[in-house]
């Protein structure tokens, strides 16, 4: 039996990496169910003012197809109180980098008020992310001009 029912993330999951697969791995260890918030196209420009390299359709394709995935949904905001709301989840998976930031004090505080387990921090996998990635990846393109 595991410890939760309905496990939720979100991510980008630009330039999949192994980082995304620990979470998502991680997360579906822990719950029968796993829901993932795939952050659209215009969501990401919004707050991180960049386009990502994969669009939202093939970043929702990809996610869907591994194998700790349930269901995933759009992100559209960053909203994850509203989340919880809508698709009534029992604990909301983040990386542990987020620990003890306002945000998901926040969210923890109004999941367990109302019957919720709350947010679980998972360790954050170091020295890869697709910003890493890209950077690489845009040196080797310039190196090659």
């Amino acid at each position: 039996m595991k410890k939760y029912k309905i496990g939720y993330t979100t991510g980008v999951f630009d330039l999949f990496h192994i980082g995304h697969l620990n979470i998502l791995k991680r997360a579906k260890e822990m719950c029968e169910y796993l829901i993932v918030g795939v952050s659209t196209d215009e969501l990401v420009q919004e707050y991180k003012d960049k386009t990502p390299i994969i669009p939202y359709e093939e970043r929702c394709k990809i996610v869907e197809a591994i194998r700790y995935v349930d269901k995933v949904v759009p992100q559209e905001n960053r909203d994850k109180i509203s989340a919880f709301n809508e698709h009534k989840f029992d604990v909301i998976f983040v990386g542990d980098d987020w620990k003890g930031s306002k945000v998901f004090e926040e969210v923890d505080s109004y999941m367990k008020s109302n019957g919720a387990s709350g947010v679980c921090y998972i360790p954050y996998t170091q020295n890869v992310s697709s910003t890493i990635l890209k950077d690489v990846l845009n040196k080797i393109y310039n190196e090659g001009k």
